[in-house]
């Protein structure tokens, strides 16, 4: 293989823990960023959990493509599996994304398994603004999930407009009337 790409749309944007050659603003078609995962441990508990991103079906999504050199190929695919297949609620595909450019590369990415047990797909904003309002798990409270993510996506020149909807919603729910 002589590039490997790697296809990133929430943390793995600005904290992707492996080392790459490039990094290039890329979009994905047929998937967009949603918070359809449910969180048992990092932003929330089995009684109550969090949110967290996904790849969902439909739309597009704007993310971070990394290209890896091919020696360390085998050593980045360990670790994001170690990283993104926990619980096995995500899927690991490869699929064609699209540089600023326009060249379209292949690209390794995880997309949400709409099977699995974690799957949360289909929320509204509302609905979506109130899990994440209660929330919090070992990693802390589900909202500054959702407010760092929406400020890294801002720092990069990304756009969510439903992210940002769901975000808003919390701050609102957050001061007192």
């Amino acid at each position: 293989m002589d590039e490997f790409w790697v296809f990133g749309y929430g943390s793995l944007m600005w904290n992707p823990g492996f080392d790459y050659a490039a990094r290039e603003v890329a979009t994905l078609n047929g998937y967009r960023r949603a918070l359809c995962v449910r969180s048992w441990v990092h932003r929330g508990t089995q009684e109550r959990p969090g949110l967290v991103l996904g790849l969902d079906r439909g739309g597009s999504c704007r993310g971070m493509a990394f290209r890896v050199e091919a020696e360390k190929f085998g050593g980045v695919v360990d670790y994001l599996r170690e990283r993104e297949l926990v619980t096995h609620v995500y899927l690991e595909r490869t699929l064609p994304v699209t540089l600023p450019d326009r060249r379209r590369v292949q690209a390794l990415t995880y997309v949400c398994d709409r099977a699995h047990h974690q799957y949360a797909g289909g929320l509204d904003v509302m609905e979506a603004a109130m899990v994440v309002h209660a929330a919090v798990g070992r990693s802390g409270p589900n909202d500054a999930y959702v407010f760092n993510t929406v400020d890294h996506l801002r720092e990069i020149g990304i756009r969510d407009q439903w992210l940002e909807s769901v975000a808003s919603e919390v701050r609102r729910m957050r001061t007192p009337t």
